[in-house]
């Protein structure tokens, strides 16, 4: 059975602007450089363009291309009250309460748990609609030249914080995104013209991370519209030296930034794979190694999105690696 507790993150008004780490902040919560679960996209904004069905310039030879259509919003300074199911020695699924609990003490993320080890058919990419495995190398600034059904990146200098063309490669079958060297990246999985039209459908990627105390990384599905409460689905998401969760946020209109935290009990330093299937309207699932940790059936999203991730500009050195990624629809 899943354990619960209410945990209310501290989110201080010093730490509006985005890339500026508050060193008050607990570490498993300050890596987006503000107190409590908080990144560049926990707050409404201007909706995204949809993509254009014409092809992408190719970049030059030295930079990732810039057209992805993409705007990454200022956070809001109100505390967000949070649910955690970080599960016991054996998760196993268990359905949340209704709304995430307003009421508790500020306490840390719980420690990792024994690792579960991948299945054969966890450890491989799924037959899916959409698999990158990353087979052709690609030094930095060319990854959105060489992947461009795959791979659409924030354009460089996004919110004074991401610059992809600096920061990905990919080589010996991963995708590499380098940790601490001041600048972050992000971006979307999938082409141009149909990584923006996700409605339901299952979402994994297999990845760990070396190094990197400090920082962290967000995968999520974030509404194309860019309105906030059409739903916001987090997995995995934390520090690269805690443990990760699943962030699965309310939609109700000015409070979305409650949600409900789901606990794997495994380490970024290892090799896992994290999915989602999401079933538009019903319910969301997560696991790990393709164990369930949790199915939720309330604030269940019924509209456009896109899965991409997002990794900060601080902390120390490392590698984020990705082995592959696969969404269905």
């Amino acid at each position: 059975m899943s354990r619960r507790r209410a945990i209310l993150a501290a989110a201080t008004a010093g730490c509006l602007a985005l890339g500026v780490p508050t060193a008050s902040a607990a570490s498993a919560d300050s890596w987006w450089g503000w107190g409590g679960h908080r990144h560049g996209h926990h707050a409404p904004v201007t909706p995204t363009p949809t993509p254009s069905d014409t092809a992408t310039p190719a970049p030059s030879d030295d930079e990732e291309s810039d057209t992805t259509p993409t705007e990454t919003p200022a956070p809001t300074a109100e505390a967000a009250p949070v649910e955690d199911t970080t599960p016991t020695a054996e998760p196993e699924a268990a359905v949340p309460s209704d709304e995430p609990s307003s009421d508790g003490e500020a306490e840390g993320s719980a420690e990792p748990q024994d690792e579960v080890a991948e299945t054969p058919d966890a450890a491989a990419a799924p037959d899916a609609s959409f698999v990158e495995d990353f087979t052709t190398d690609a030094v930095t600034g060319l990854v959105s030249r060489l992947y461009p059904q795959s791979w659409q990146p924030y354009p460089d200098g996004t919110s004074g914080i991401y610059a992809p063309s600096k920061t990905v490669s990919v080589h010996d079958g991963v995708m590499d995104v380098a940790l601490g060297t001041g600048a972050g990246a992000a971006g979307t999985f999938g082409s141009s013209a149909g990584a923006w039209d996700h409605v339901g459908g299952s979402f994994s990627v297999r990845a760990k991370a070396t190094g990197g105390d400090g920082n962290g990384a967000a995968f999520m599905l974030w509404p194309t519209s860019g309105t906030w409460s059409d739903g916001e689905i987090d997995f995995p998401e934390g520090n690269f030296e805690d443990s990760p969760s699943a962030f699965h946020h309310s939609m109700t209109p000015g409070k979305e930034a409650d949600r409900v935290q789901i606990g794997t009990g495994v380490s970024w330093r290892d090799w896992h794979t994290y999915t989602v299937d999401w079933v538009p309207g019903e319910s969301v699932t997560y696991s790990v190694d393709g164990k369930v940790l949790d199915t939720v059936t309330h604030d269940v999203p019924t509209t456009p999105h896109r899965f991409m991730f997002q990794v900060g500009n601080w902390g120390d050195q490392g590698n984020l690696l990705i082995d592959w990624v696969s969404t269905t629809e």
